[in-house]
């Protein structure tokens, strides 16, 4: 059998083929092969509707069976050029293209720009192996400037039985879309007004990101780092310094005039935790110096890649620089990642792949630094990761600007794995701010700078928390962990006397004393997720007790409040 990726691709051109004979004259873009399917892209002179999806695909399937052969071919530039006449893309494509010899592939009466690879024939391709998707909406070569075309997706897989859990997945990933349960729970908007890729926090939502913030620099702090905060905008001279207008300004918004000077809001936390450190003369006492901060940052994305909560413009990130001497590099690495591991699994996250982004030697000007810089700061990283016999997959040029890095990614609760921590290795910075401690024999010595980001940012870190758990997050994350419900209007003293000793042993608690039935509010805090339901009446006022409904169990018994809140505590201290 064929590569699955040689499949899709060869699906992508079948169902270019229907879409030619379906809307005749149609301009065609691109139909790549892509991660669990395919896409291709169309210029239309009419409406594509999903409900022209099935006809595509059938008359796809129909393709299949007559056994049609991929012909390959190559053809001169003007003999392109010729064939693809009444294809602007195409012909924008074959103007680029470097050498006289040009690929394209035939099947049945469809002829592609195409350097391949196909199956032979189309007996090679599982017909109950792929499903065509969705339509949207996509600018040619992702440009804005351009025209937008008509994208159809596809997905595709080797056996039914694969496309079957594949589709099951997906739908599971539906009804956890954190956009969807944000609006539901009352987590988080984002107002258009307001402005594109910025998330507004409502009052449940602000207060699970106040947990997630209190545990992470709890932990931080326990291991010896300092807190320090800095500003959202600084001077342009100190980007430039930095390096960031140059490496990294298609990701900056434009500068701010102030009287006579230019300031960016920041995209970045790292100089303002240089500047701290060169606010004074420090010792080779004073290292390791770890600064943490939340710190909020601001980055351009263009307006078709912003995602909910896991793709925006201005967002939080659990920030640190560290400073250490080259010594004490190693066993800094070894302490990040073991306190990575720890926050991610606090979390809930059990699984992880690990990657190590280096720079492409062959295109230096992409990177600051010297050969000898980047090599120490790659093996630094690769002899941390062996040495806690973590097995990752380098990634060559994908560093970024000032050092390598390693990204750890965590697999969720339905199999998608989403990238979150991130440690970077830099020498650069050192130097370019001409950062020095003073050593043993009171000589001035450069220090090594790390930057890291354990949850990444806290926007995307809660969008993947609340998919990993679909809304129903444990006990110790739960924005309302417990909720008090009298049954009729005479016990609603009882209810609102537990609930007053529930909230001084800090359990985040509500009492609804609302004139509605006790099955509504049941089910309506069971909508909201709330992990328990304390339903209280005549038989619990004369016991001193509660009947307790777990969200994931239903009703499971009578008992006394004090054993109740042990037990509640235990669980949130335990974080199960």
């Amino acid at each position: 059998m064929a590569k699955i990726e040689t499949i899709r691709h060869s699906l992508s051109h079948i169902m270019a083929q229907i879409v030619q004979e379906l809307f005749p004259g149609v301009k065609f873009g691109i139909g790549p092969a892509i991660e669990n399917g395919f896409y291709y892209d169309f210029d239309l002179s009419q409406s594509l509707t999903p409900g022209d999806l099935p006809k595509i695909e059938d008359k796809m399937r129909q393709i299949i069976k007559q056994n049609l052969s991929f012909k390959k071919r190559g053809v001169s530039k003007k003999e392109a050029q010729k064939i693809f006449q009444n294809q602007p893309y195409k012909l924008e494509l074959i103007k680029e293209m470097s050498g006289e010899k040009i690929t394209v592939y035939e099947s049945g009466n469809f002829l592609d720009l195409c350097q391949g690879p196909h199956v032979k024939s189309t007996k090679e391709i599982p017909i109950k192996g792929f499903k065509i998707t969705k339509i949207a909406g996509a600018y040619w070569r992702g440009d804005e400037k351009n025209p937008m075309l008509t994208r159809i997706y596809g997905v595709a897989f080797n056996t039914e039985e694969e496309l079957k859990k594949f589709l099951e997945r997906e739908a599971e990933a539906e009804k956890r879309d954190h956009r969807v349960l944000g609006k539901k729970l009352e987590l988080f908007l984002i107002d258009e007004e307001f402005g594109s890729g910025l998330p507004l926090w409502l009052p449940k939502g602000a207060i699970l990101r106040k947990i997630i913030m209190d545990f992470a620099l709890n932990a931080y702090l326990e291991r010896g780092y300092k807190l320090v905060a800095t500003p959202h905008i600084a001077n342009l001279q100190l980007w430039k310094r930095s390096g960031h207008w140059d490496f990294y300004r298609e990701s900056m918004y434009s500068p701010i005039k102030v009287e006579k000077e230019f300031y960016m809001i920041k995209p970045m936390n790292c100089p303002g935790h240089v500047k701290i450190y060169n606010s004074k003369i420090r010792s080779y006492r004073d290292l390791p110096l770890r600064f943490t901060e939340m710190g909020t940052v601001y980055r351009y994305e263009r307006s078709g890649t912003l995602h909910g909560l896991t793709r925006v413009r201005g967002f939080t990130q659990d920030d640190a620089h560290l400073f250490c001497a080259p010594e004490q590099l190693h066993s800094e690495l070894l302490s990040m990642i073991d306190l990575t591991l720890y926050i991610l699994k606090s979390f809930g996250f059990k699984e992880f792949k690990v990657s190590l982004s280096v720079r492409d030697p062959k295109k230096k000007t992409n990177y600051l630094g010297s050969n000898k810089i980047w090599n120490l700061a790659e093996k630094a990283l690769e002899e941390a990761l062996k040495a806690k016999k973590l097995s990752y997959k380098r990634y060559l040029g994908e560093a970024v600007f000032y050092g390598p890095k390693i990204d750890f990614l965590v697999k969720d609760t339905i199999g998608r794995e989403w990238q979150l921590t991130t440690i970077q290795v830099d020498f650069n910075f050192p130097e370019k701010f001409n950062l020095n401690f003073i050593n043993k024999k009171g000589q001035k010595k450069r220090p090594i700078m790390i930057h890291r980001a354990l949850l990444g940012s806290l926007e995307r870190f809660i969008g993947v928390l609340i998919e990993h758990y679909g809304g129903a997050f444990p006990l110790w994350l739960s924005p309302i962990q417990l909720v008090v419900i009298p049954v009729g209007s005479r016990h609603r003293k009882y209810a609102k006397e537990i609930g007053k000793v529930l909230k001084e042993e800090n359990l985040r608690t509500e009492v609804w004393t609302e004139a509605e039935t006790v099955s509504k509010k049941i089910r309506e805090a069971e909508v909201q997720k709330i992990p328990y339901m304390l339903v209280v009446g005549d038989k619990e006022i004369k016991t001193k007790s509660v009947r307790i409904r777990k969200r994931d169990k239903g009703d499971v018994g009578i008992i006394k409040l004090t054993k109740f809140i042990e037990k509640v505590k235990k669980e949130i201290k335990e974080k199960k």
